[in-house]
């Protein structure tokens, strides 16, 4: 062997006296290799220096000891406290996390899901259900535990660890109404492959409807989740009449940037335009008026998933799901119209 390159699978068969599918099945089917078989390709290893793709401490466990999470975004907070609280309870129990983002688009979440496979993760953090079943297919085939967070989803198949988002949408809406607001608009997520900004729609107008009010009447517009999506949509709702009284939206960050684009135009938040959050990120407390929204367990939630995927790979057959409560909270820049 050259030893200015890096020791190959075959050379440890070479030296360990196997063939190189025995060495495979080491590492990944262990129990169906003996075990003095696998402790000389392991001694091969060691001597040769030979570290697999996912780590040379799988090769006795078949574990890499490694978790993923692939996520929508990585440019804005809406994630990072739930995902930083995942990250320390798995390194509790030894676990590293390697994260990656899919910019919201399935394809992509389902190429960075193989990249992950690939390098021989134990499990995987997903955010929400909506989904290819391609995607899902190809979980089931390779056997990798997973986890979908952010939100919860009676009576679907797989593990949530979340909230119910249209529930969620529904008590801020009809705080809204309650504060007598009748000409209602909304600034939403992308809803497309996205169940938590489309179940946040369908909370909003279900609460319309509840009070009497006309919910498919409900103005909508879609933005990415960005303070100068926030601020552009804002000044396209308030181009229409009548003006809305209320502005509920999708997340916080979409909050800020109508708050923002509202006082621009010299409009008094809240006393000519009202408008709410969803998230209560650090972002809303920033903000002037400070932001009345709908506060989620970010950090339970992160944790709660990381003890799920930990049972889950350790055999756990059944996963109940954890559905955690969300809280409204009231700040400034919601008060009854003018």
């Amino acid at each position: 062997m050259n030893r200015t390159t890096a020791p190959t699978l075959h050379d440890v068969a070479r030296m360990a006296g196997v063939s190189t599918a025995t060495v495979s099945r080491c590492f990944n089917l262990p129990d169906r290799v003996s075990a003095k078989t696998r402790e000389t390709v392991m001694r091969a290893v060691e001597e040769l220096g030979y570290t697999p793709h996912f780590g040379g401490r799988a090769l006795a466990s078949n574990r890499s000891n490694t978790m993923g999470a692939v996520i929508p975004t990585m440019e804005n907070a809406i994630f990072a406290r739930g995902l930083q609280a995942f990250q320390e309870t798995l390194g509790e129990a030894g676990i590293t996390l390697v994260a990656a983002s899919s910019g919201y688009d399935p394809a992509h979440e389902l190429e960075q899901i193989r990249t992950l496979v690939g390098r021989g993760i134990d499990g995987l953090l997903l955010i929400g259900a909506a989904r290819p079943d391609e995607t899902y297919a190809f979980l089931e085939r390779r056997r990798i535990p997973y986890v979908m967070a952010w939100s919860y989803q009676a009576g679907h198949a797989g593990c949530f660890v979340g909230f119910d988002n249209r529930r969620a949408a529904m008590i801020i809406t009809r705080k809204v109404i309650e504060l007598g607001h009748r000409h209602i608009a909304m600034i939403a997520g992308i809803t497309n492959n996205n169940d938590r900004a489309s179940d946040r729609v369908d909370g909003v107008r279900a609460a319309m409807d509840e009070a009497g009010l006309t919910g498919r009447d409900l103005r909508v517009v879609e933005a990415r989740y960005s303070l100068n999506s926030g601020r552009r949509a804002c000044l396209e709702l308030l181009e229409t009449k009548p003006h809305p009284t209320a502005i509920i939206c999708g997340n916080d960050v979409l909050a800020v940037g109508a708050i923002t684009k509202a006082k621009e135009l010299g409009l008094r938040v809240p006393g000519d335009l009202s408008v709410t959050g969803f998230d209560d990120i650090e972002l809303a407390r920033a903000v002037e008026p400070k932001l009345t929204t709908m506060h989620v367990p970010h950090r339970r939630m992160g944790q709660a998933a990381a003890r799920a995927l930990l049972a889950i790979r350790d055999g756990a057959t059944d996963c109940p799901g954890t559905l955690l409560k969300t809280q409204l909270i009231m700040r400034g820049s919601l008060a009854a119209p003018a």
